[in-house]
């Protein structure tokens, strides 16, 4: 197999998916040597099977607002791969969403379900609809349409959605009890949901926990110690919330969080009261990251990401895709910077994760640091078909222990020569080979 040709048909194939196509790019250009060690693979174009989704489900879902007038949006879901176990993946409601990003966002997740050694395939769903500035009936409203149309699709040994970017608790809730009611039938097919319907304890804190043990485990390779180190978080949402959460417990200074308007920067690191002020701020009151500058007068960065002009040890993106590029990335290593973890899907550009791994920092993909979130959904998908609710100490040792297997499964396929482990590398690798075996052992489907 020849990377170049592969990615070269996908681009004459799906040649307005820009997103899909740099997932894709990024995964083969590394397991390349690997793939090509199995001569088997080749004779079963496995390649292809594998970067093309088993389907993909689009939708329109029409709703009425709260003046009685029908809106439409379109509703996704990208069933990728189930080789290894039923479809996972989360649910995303944003203005963005189209199918490309879905696309990459199955093809990533199908990787990281795969390293967690869980058994759980890889999909991605969700619409361009935008719950911000909706009432709550609205988004239930809507809520329910979506599954109206996707549930005959999805169920606990097919396909288990989550939440994502825009679908918190609220929106599970909603979407679940749709399911339930449709499908006649109490099981887990939803991850993320409520403690009184079948939750798991640590679920909402999972990604961003998760994402700070990865974090743990790299710095011990070079015995760097986290506390009082600057950490620049992106973000304020779950996944950047709770990785400052525990970031603040364990003694590290969070010197920034951002949002869409801007960014917030605090150099001695923001209190355990400023934390639950965001917590507040963006999970009750729906609020801006602007309004905590204005609180507490600390500088507010508008317009602006963290990664130009916040002083920071560790960078740690939690918002979106591409949110860090070859400019931000040069401009963190000027300073300083000793390590990346991302929290969000595939947030530094291919020009930023050369300059990080050129210049040999630790440097953590997502689909390795932030699996963190669908591994304690496997678990949650354990303890509802056991009828079964574990404790949360029960489940953190669970997370640090997934967590340090993922480091340990990326260190085994990504050291390099010169000793420097290439976790890209690695975490590609080591999901790309369990998918690989298990496609192989079960035929041409």
């Amino acid at each position: 197999m020849k990377a170049t040709d592969v990615i070269n048909d996908l681009r004459r194939r799906f040649p307005n998916e820009p997103e899909y196509l740099q997932a894709v790019e990024e995964v083969l250009n590394t397991i390349e040597d690997a793939y090509n060690e199995h001569p088997e693979f080749e004779r079963y174009n496995l390649i292809e099977r594998l970067c093309i989704p088993d389907r993909i489900i689009s939708f329109r879902v029409s709703w009425v607002d709260d003046k009685g007038k029908v809106q439409n949006n379109m509703g996704y879901r990208i069933q990728h791969n189930n080789a290894i176990g039923p479809y996972k993946g989360g649910v995303r409601f944003h203005a963005s969403v189209n199918q490309s990003i879905l696309k990459f966002l199955a093809f990533e997740q199908t990787f990281k379900n795969s390293l967690t050694t869980l058994a759980m395939g890889g999909a991605k769903g969700g619409s361009d609809f935008n719950p911000k500035g909706k009432s709550d009936m609205e988004i239930m409203r809507f809520c329910q349409a979506f599954i109206a149309e996707l549930w005959r699709n999805i169920g606990p040994d097919t396909d288990v959605p989550a939440g994502d970017i825009g679908v918190g608790g609220r929106e599970v809730g909603y979407m679940y009890g749709m399911y339930k009611k449709m499908a006649r039938e109490n099981t887990g097919t939803f991850t993320g949901k409520g403690m009184e319907f079948g939750g798991s304890l640590i679920r909402p804190e999972a990604t961003g926990y998760g994402n700070v043990y990865f974090l743990l485990n790299m710095l011990a390779t070079r015995g760097i110690d986290i506390k009082d180190k600057r950490v620049a978080i992106s973000g304020s949402g779950n996944v950047a919330t709770y990785t400052a959460d525990k970031l603040i417990q364990l003694g590290a200074k969070v010197v920034s969080m951002s949002d869409s308007d801007g960014t917030i920067y605090v150099p001695d690191g923001l209190t355990r009261e400023q934390m639950d002020y965001i917590f507040q701020l963006k999970n009750v009151y729906r609020g801006r990251i602007r309004e905590f500058a204005e609180e507490y007068g600390c500088e507010y960065f508008e317009g602006e990401r963290p990664w130009q002009r916040v002083k920071c040890d560790i960078a740690m993106p939690s918002a979106t895709q591409n949110e860090l590029d070859g400019d931000d990335a040069r401009a963190l290593l000027k300073q300083g910077v000793i390590a990346v973890s991302e929290g969000a899907n595939m947030p530094s550009t291919p020009d930023a994760v050369r300059e990080f791994i050129n210049a040999r920092i630790l440097y953590a993909p997502g689909k390795a640091a932030n699996a963190g979130g669908v591994s304690v959904s496997g678990l949650e998908m354990a303890q509802n078909s056991q009828k079964l609710v574990w404790t949360a100490e029960e489940v953190d040792a669970k997370l640090r222990q997934i967590m340090a297997n993922i480091h340990e499964q990326c260190q085994k396929y990504g050291k390099e020569a010169d000793g420097y482990t290439n976790y890209v590398r690695g975490a590609n690798v080591a999901g790309f080979m369990k998918v690989a075996k298990a496609m192989m052992a079960q035929g041409i489907l």
